[in-house]
């Protein structure tokens, strides 16, 4: 079935007709949408809805985040046949997801983004339909979680990241991947107490009260052990994973701006991220992808693994929780 669909199958980001069901589809031809789901602005019978957000000019280091959605949904396409693994269950066959495509913008308008964002992000989550996002830089996430918590009101967040990014900015106009955090918790946007970040390895003695475990403590105590502490800050409480590429070690994702040694290892990654299943998740994104810096696509690599993880995390909650 596989091989004659691979025959015909071409361009199905365009040409295919359903939300369900995985793709035969060269990886190495046609359109590159998300895992070669369907691209439409049609919201209808959607689940989950893959979007795209090009936008670097917040960065403190180096640039090229902007290329990070293409690279992304690029290298998506080696996981389009089956159905990720370690699940129990397809989340492409059983679930409406599609690709929302890319956020519009004046890329010399910085000004106007971050509304933009939060009026992007407002027509899936209004749609009732689970949003993941590829960045672009972490900046992002902050209009972002305006949107959701607009919806859901206050949220939990689970960030995993080389940095707090609790970085003290009362100017609420201002625009730096460092600070969206500090201002989620200002702002009342995340709950702090239901906050958690995962594989930090800079310094920032103002933690806010966010929960943090580094990497070290991940590599010394473990999966479980650090999965019973996530689990323990989020609780049942409406959830948001935000996972900057920079929390895995370089040796893994080299393809970022300010990469720091000592981070997790893929593997760790892929373990937490399936080992989080049951959570309350009502959206996720990867960010900081930065393709220029990484000749070998490693990087985009793992952000689209990353991206596939949330889908499938988002896919356990609708469909009940049944392996």
């Amino acid at each position: 079935m596989a091989l004659e669909d691979a025959k015909t199958q071409v361009d199905q980001a365009f040409t295919r007709a359903q939300t369900r069901g995985l793709s035969f589809e060269n990886t190495f031809g046609g359109a590159t949408s998300f895992l070669r789901r369907r691209y439409s602005k049609d919201l209808s019978g959607v689940q989950i809805a893959v979007t795209g957000i090009p936008f670097d000019q917040a960065v403190t280091n180096r640039p090229g985040t902007r290329f990070g959605p293409r690279a992304i949904r690029e290298a998506s396409t080696l996981q389009a046949f089956d159905a990720p693994f370690g699940w129990g269950y397809d989340p492409f066959t059983e679930l409406a997801i599609s690709d929302y495509g890319d956020m519009a913008f004046d890329y010399a308008n910085v000004a106007e983004v971050p509304g933009r964002i939060e009026a992007h992000l407002a027509q899936i989550v209004s749609a009732g339909v689970v949003p993941i996002t590829l960045g672009g830089d972490h900046f992002i996430t902050l209009p972002i979680l305006r949107a959701i918590a607009a919806h859901h009101g206050e949220i939990a967040l689970i960030q995993f990241d080389a940095h707090s990014d609790t970085w003290a900015d009362d100017d609420m106009d201002r625009i730096d991947h460092g600070t969206f955090l500090y201002k989620a918790i200002k702002t009342g946007v995340v709950a702090a107490r239901n906050t958690v970040s995962v594989g930090i390895r800079t310094d920032n003695p103002d933690t806010l009260g966010v929960t943090i475990l580094d990497a070290p403590m991940v590599h010394q105590d473990g999966i479980d052990a650090t999965l019973a502490r996530i689990r323990a800050v989020v609780g049942d409480k409406p959830c948001y994973i935000t996972f900057d590429i920079d929390c895995l070690d370089p040796a893994f994702a080299p393809g970022t701006g300010t990469p720091v040694w000592g981070g997790l290892a893929s593997w760790q990654a892929a373990a937490l991220l399936r080992g989080l299943k049951g959570i309350n998740l009502i959206g996720g994104d990867v960010v900081e992808v930065s393709p220029p810096y990484d000749t070998t696509g490693a990087t985009a690599i793992a952000g689209a693994h990353v991206a596939t993880e949330l889908i499938a995390l988002a896919g356990w909650s609708l469909r009940g929780g049944q392996g």
